[in-house]
């Protein structure tokens, strides 16, 4: 996604017009169409697209994503920045340099240029006025002489806007980026363009309900389900779900992580969601397995629905049945190697449970039994995990599995054979799946 948006955006800022010229440019572009003559002309609305883009890019000056800040020497004309400072941003440090119009944010590791926060633009919402001026354009062109550069001019703003969208959020404005995503996917679906951009309509979704404009952001995700698009183990229902909880609609809330769960039973979130409601509504989870019975009616031979009956289990607090569940994973299909993690990730936070109850025991009779409870949970981690650690290829995985093996192996060290295995397993995370 960052090095689309660069290109794109490198593209559109070579020769970026002067201010005052961009601003010239606007003011007769827009005296055009409200020419009652040319304002019937395709021409008078493409070139007002063009104006307002332009008017759009001069304040960002001759910068471009990517850049460093050498080459930026090259382009800036000796233009020096008014300040300079070191900023945190999400976690990352950034060289903020403070221009007239614009800020610059470059990654402090790579000097390389990151965003470009316009400061003082020429008009407000240059972009989505252009936008619907190339829109108008269209209608003009019933032969579609000018469709092919209205297209690419409409995906331009599009990828434009969502560059801004990303920077909001980045600075940590959730309501403008939401704006911004929502702007980005407006733009797309427009005429002749006409795209669904379900990815700008989700993060749209997402940083109105990051925002806390918890309205706004049910119509948004209500408009990501109805385009059949519900983000990674269907999120969009989870959000939804949440959404209405807050508004005091527990059975519409429990509505939507029903259908969610159908859809994607293997999601965290939905599970979570229907375990809380469940558990507060009425104090049974049986409507639960309700649900994972239907699911295993359909896909009887689907491993992955015995570790979601694992997982429903396990925070339960059933360790028996969550344990026979994950075993059942493999009988399944004994190259799932979930059933497994399930399984030692089980044992692992049990042996914390016991552990943490331990410290916080005076009873030294109670400490001792929890001790003991504390040191077989974590044995039994061992086997599970290391069965998983055998079959598993993807690198973020392994490290995953080696981190858990790492730690309990080192509570061992001293009994035969430990030493050995935390080294190994250290030697797996230091290499990071390698």
């Amino acid at each position: 996604m960052v090095l689309a948006l660069a290109a794109a955006f490198t593209a559109a800022n070579a020769q970026v017009k002067s201010i005052s010229a961009a601003t010239s440019a606007l003011e007769k572009a827009k005296a055009d169409t409200e020419n009652p003559k040319k304002a019937e002309k395709l021409a008078t609305w493409y070139k007002y697209g063009q104006a307002l883009v332009n008017a759009y890019n001069a304040p960002a000056g001759n910068g471009w994503i990517g850049a460093g800040l050498q080459e930026l020497q090259l382009v800036l004309n000796n233009e020096k920045p008014l300040a300079s400072e070191t900023v945190v941003l999400g976690g990352q440090q950034y060289q903020k340099d403070v221009y007239e119009t614009r800020n610059y944010y470059f990654a402090a590791q790579t000097g390389q240029l990151m965003m470009i926060e316009i400061t003082k633009p020429i008009v407000e919402d240059a972009l989505q006025q252009a936008a619907e001026a190339y829109a108008k354009a269209s209608t003009l062109d019933p032969k579609g002489t000018k469709s092919k550069d209205i297209k690419s001019a409409l995906k331009d703003i599009n990828g434009k806007l969502i560059e801004q969208a990303y920077t909001s959020y980045t600075l940590g404005d959730m309501a403008k980026a939401s704006k911004d995503f929502e702007a980005a996917a407006n733009a797309a679906a427009l005429a002749p363009l006409s795209m669904l951009d379900t990815v700008s309509l989700y993060n749209s979704a997402f940083t109105a309900w990051a925002s806390g404009d918890n309205g706004r952001a049910k119509g948004l995700f209500g408009k990501c389900l109805d385009s059949g698009y519900y983000y990674t183990d269907g999120e969009v229902y989870a959000k939804l779900a949440d959404i209405e909880n807050k508004e005091g609609n527990a059975d519409k809330a429990a509505q939507y992580l029903e259908e969610g769960f159908q859809k994607f039973p293997q999601s965290q979130s939905i599970l979570v969601g229907l375990i809380n409601h469940y558990l507060t509504s009425n104090g049974s989870t049986d409507r639960l397995f309700e649900l994972l019975d239907l699911a295993k009616q359909n896909e009887p031979n689907n491993a992955s629905l015995y570790y979601v009956e694992g997982n429903i289990c396990e925070k339960l607090g059933m360790v028996d049945k969550a344990v026979a569940a994950y075993n059942e994973c493999s009988k399944i299909d004994p190259n799932y190697a979930f059933g497994y993690i399930g399984e030692g990730i089980l044992w692992y936070n049990l042996a914390l449970k016991y552990q943490e109850e331990a410290q916080n025991e005076m009873d030294y009779k109670k400490y001792d039994a929890l001790e003991a409870k504390f040191v077989e949970s974590l044995k039994n981690c061992i086997a599970p995990f290391e069965k998983a650690l055998s079959m598993v290829d993807d690198p973020s995985t392994k490290v995953g599995v080696a981190e858990y093996l790492k730690n309990a192996c080192f509570r061992f060290r001293e009994e035969p054979g430990f030493a050995e295995k935390y080294e190994a397993y250290k030697a797996i995370v230091d290499g990071g799946g390698k």
